[in-house]
């Protein structure tokens, strides 16, 4: 199964780099949802350490392109490019979290940032993982997409498969391969990655049909604002299941991924788990805490102390 793939080659990375590990987010720029890459990685600069200080959750993005600063507070209206509720539940939940502060001077909200926000993003690593090449799906596609795009600073395709030169001619000279065996955590590079040009403007493929493609372009400004988003996303979601089935079949390996001894493979709990799988019995959830285990193995910190100020007189604002 390719989720159980999925899950060791996210565990062996993140024994393997100082990467920030996330699973299944979008990738793509004028259509979301049109691309959802299956493995993430951030590889962070030095600045991580800032971001990890602000909070451990997904920063809105609309905060973080906002037009408030950590000076003087703004009106909400003024600071955040949306609709007034909108604006009012992007401020709020960006409070919640850390990273503005609010308060209300003659009927209005005001904000302000309790820190800039971090240049922490050092590289962006899409994974596309294809177990068994003899099934390979939307797989080109999807790689010329990527390629095109160049939303990602490299993509991989990772494989358990052996790699032939066909295999590798089917696919842009851009995409790196890497043959993974997720029994014994052994990853081979059969073909390293070209930089991608993440920084200029891209290409998103929309449609294909035999004597014509549709496009959109895409300007560097808009590449950038998403991969920032893609950064963020990941720093709140990581890579491991949030929740473990109430099945006696189920235990959590050391890397804290659920394993059902039914299927003897690990799984994700969304997708392979429930009371209608033959192998459920009811039991109760394994005792794991995966959010202790991803603060104690990379830079992301679970309970930071914050940044934000004590709470400020509305003098103040």
């Amino acid at each position: 199964m390719e989720v159980a793939f999925e899950l060791a080659l996210s565990a062996h990375l993140e024994a393997a780099t100082d990467w920030v590990l996330a699973r299944q987010l979008g990738a793509a720029v004028e259509r979301p949802g049109a691309r959802v890459m299956d493995i993430v990685g951030v590889a962070p600069t030095a600045a991580v350490t800032e971001r990890a200080a602000i909070t451990g959750e997904t920063i809105p993005p609309l905060a973080v392109e906002s037009g408030a600063g950590v000076g003087e507070a703004v009106p909400v209206a003024d600071a955040l490019d949306c609709g007034p509720e909108r604006a009012e539940a992007v401020a709020e939940r960006a409070a919640e979290i850390g990273f503005f502060e609010r308060g209300r001077r003659g009927g209005r909200t005001y904000v302000r940032r309790t820190a800039r926000y971090p240049d922490w993003v050092g590289k962006l690593v899409g994974i596309e993982n294809k177990p068994d090449l003899g099934r390979p799906g939307d797989l080109d596609f999807q790689l010329r997409f990527d390629a095109a795009l160049a939303l990602f600073d490299e993509v991989w395709l990772a494989t358990e498969s052996y790699v032939t030169g066909a295999h590798l001619n089917r696919i842009p000279d851009s995409v790196g391969v890497w043959r993974f065996d997720p029994e014994t955590g052994e990853r081979e590079t059969v073909r390293a990655a070209s930089t991608l040009a993440a920084d200029d403007p891209g290409v998103e493929l929309r449609a294909e049909e035999p004597l014509r493609t549709d496009v959109s372009l895409v300007s560097a400004d808009a590449k950038a604002r998403q991969r920032r988003r893609i950064a963020e996303r990941a720093w709140g979601k990581g890579w491991r299941p949030a929740e473990f089935p109430g099945c006696a079949n189920c235990s959590a390996t050391e890397d804290a991924v659920p394993y059902c001894a039914f299927h003897g493979r690990p799984v994700a709990p969304s997708m392979d788990c429930g009371s209608d799988c033959p192998g459920y019995e009811a039991g109760e959830e394994p005792a794991v805490d995966p959010r202790r285990l991803r603060d104690e193995r990379t830079a992301w910190v679970r309970d930071p102390a914050g940044v934000a100020s004590e709470q400020s007189g509305l003098d103040q604002f």
